[in-house]
């Protein structure tokens, strides 16, 4: 195996577009099964956003996992947006649970129960699309972490230190 794929920082920039890509493909997915009333685009769609939502697990483990290293190559904003990314990324990580869990209870359902089915469904789109939106939230201060190139100011000191107050070990 190649030691890149050792590298927690390396993982999780393998992982996270499926954050921010293919969850909201899903709910595109789950948005058609709706409009063509069809249970078997249900299930694909279903399937699709629980996958893709419960991706963040990863995501969130192998971020956690890189941010010293990335920290230790970052200049001194960068390592303030680096805080910010991983204060929204922990904060609002439950979103994506809950989507995935929405998503396995509406699969688990579908077939016998199709109205409750139908239901989870919905509640898995809903918090799909909150999470889709989200997603972006968290991934915008990720991008200004490296490159310098994308930074239009400083981060604001306001999150920064929401962040490290947040993230502080007792």
């Amino acid at each position: 195996m190649s030691p890149v794929f050792s590298q927690p920082e390396y993982l999780h920039v393998l992982v996270n577009p499926v954050l921010t890509h293919a969850l909201p493909l899903g709910i595109l997915v789950l948005i058609f099964a709706f409009v063509l009333r069809s249970r078997k685009a249900m299930v694909v769609a279903l399937a699709f956003v629980f996958l893709s939502a419960g991706a963040v697990i990863p995501t969130v483990h192998y971020g956690h996992a890189g941010a010293d290293r990335i920290e230790a190559v970052a200049d001194g904003a960068g390592g303030q947006w680096l805080k910010i990314h991983q204060y929204r990324a922990e904060w609002l990580a439950w979103l994506f649970i809950v989507t995935a869990v929405a998503a396995a209870a509406g699969l688990a359902t579908v077939w016998k129960w199709q109205r409750v089915g139908r239901i989870l469904a919905s509640v898995a789109l809903a918090f799909g699309i909150a999470a889709s939106a989200v997603s972006g939230y968290i991934a915008w201060p990720a991008g200004k972490i490296r490159h310098r190139e994308f930074r239009d100011g400083p981060p604001p000191a306001e999150e920064v230190k929401q962040a490290e107050d947040a993230l502080a070990v007792p």
